[in-house]
């Protein structure tokens, strides 16, 4: 199997990145597009090669897009504003998650482009109401950003059903490892935590900390994704990609804490945050049987590979901590 040119928008960002890792020797080329609102270009220039063509564009502006999609075989779309960027700021999150979308999918129709894979989010669910979750499962979104995401997914699928468009949409549940977010409303909480335990500052709780994540390793989660763009029949589908694992915020404190190597870190409870999400938890049988999804990298080993990654970096995690941002759904 070999890609001729996939597209990878929010190529630069933390999924993004390890999708081009795995893409680049799969590939005659790769194109990432990015406006680098979130995403870096330094998750990416350690790729020495010549196969990667990287264009800094936002994905909302439609003749340039329309060039790049009209050289590419395979679309695999990421790129997104996150859900803290959508309670401060609702219209704009809504305009690059769905209209843009949207946009793309005419687009791509347009350049009969081989296949467009959505990758959407758990965040469509909202609060699951039974456990492990099935595709089939309600999706009650609790913010703008579950909202839009659950918008650019169905025009996905309206677009295969109206058109018999090749399009396929990946439910990613919660990723972390290296190249993860810990700045500003794009920072996540597995990074700000083992951030705040190096730093020997008390990891920050919102709420009670009983509500679960079903957390995947990013690589793994890449994987997924990669696949989605060249098994056979999955288009039309919805797929989830999980780890089929559920922990508890407070669980997951302790954990990192001792992976660490600070035992006794501190934790400290505040506020809940509006729209949060209480309980997340995969069933990715469909992924299995369809993408031939099984993760790698049990959470321990990941998280020790996220701590070495923090240790290898330029910066250190006190001049990290200094990017994060901790009630990170206010503007800045």
């Amino acid at each position: 199997m070999q890609f001729k040119n996939p597209l990878v928008t929010g190529g630069c960002g933390f999924i993004g990145s390890s999708l081009v890792r795995q893409l680049i020797n799969l590939s005659k080329s790769v194109t990432v597009v990015d406006n680098l609102s979130t995403g870096h270009i330094s998750n990416l220039t350690d790729i020495s090669d010549n196969k990667l063509n990287i264009v800094q564009e936002d994905i909302r502006n439609e003749l340039p897009m329309r060039e790049l999609i009209r050289d590419s075989d395979v679309i695999f779309h990421l790129a997104c504003l996150g859900v803290r960027h959508s309670i401060h700021s609702p219209i704009e999150n809504n305009d690059v998650n769905a209209n843009a979308t949207l946009q793309m999918l005419k687009i791509s129709k347009e350049e009969k482009i081989d296949r467009f894979v959505q990758v959407s989010t758990s965040e469509v669910y909202g609060t699951a109401t039974k456990v492990p979750m099935k595709e089939n499962a309600p999706t009650l979104p609790h913010t703008i950003y579950g909202s839009s995401k659950l918008a650019a997914e169905s025009h996905a699928l309206s677009f295969f059903r109206t058109y018999n468009f090749p399009s396929v949409v990946i439910r990613p549940f919660n990723s972390y490892g290296p190249r993860c977010h810990h700045e500003g409303d794009s920072g996540e909480v597995i990074p700000k935590f083992m951030l705040r335990v190096l730093n020997k500052q008390p990891m920050l709780i919102f709420g009670n900390g009983q509500q679960t994540r079903d957390f995947s390793y990013v690589d793994d989660t890449a994987r997924a994704i990669l696949n989605a763009g060249f098994v056979s029949g999955i288009i039309g589908k919805t797929i989830n990609v999980g780890a089929g694992k559920e922990i508890t915020i407070n669980q997951l404190a302790k954990l990192i804490a001792d992976v660490a190597g600070y035992p006794n870190a501190l934790t400290e409870h505040t506020e809940s945050r509006p729209g949060d999400v209480l309980r997340l938890y995969a069933d990715s049988s469909m992924a299995s049987d369809l993408l031939n999804f099984k993760p790698q990298t049990d959470l321990i080993s990941g998280l020790k590979k996220l701590l070495n990654w923090y240790k290898e970096k330029k910066l250190s995690p006190g001049e990290l901590l200094k990017e994060e941002k901790s009630l990170n759904w206010f503007p800045n």
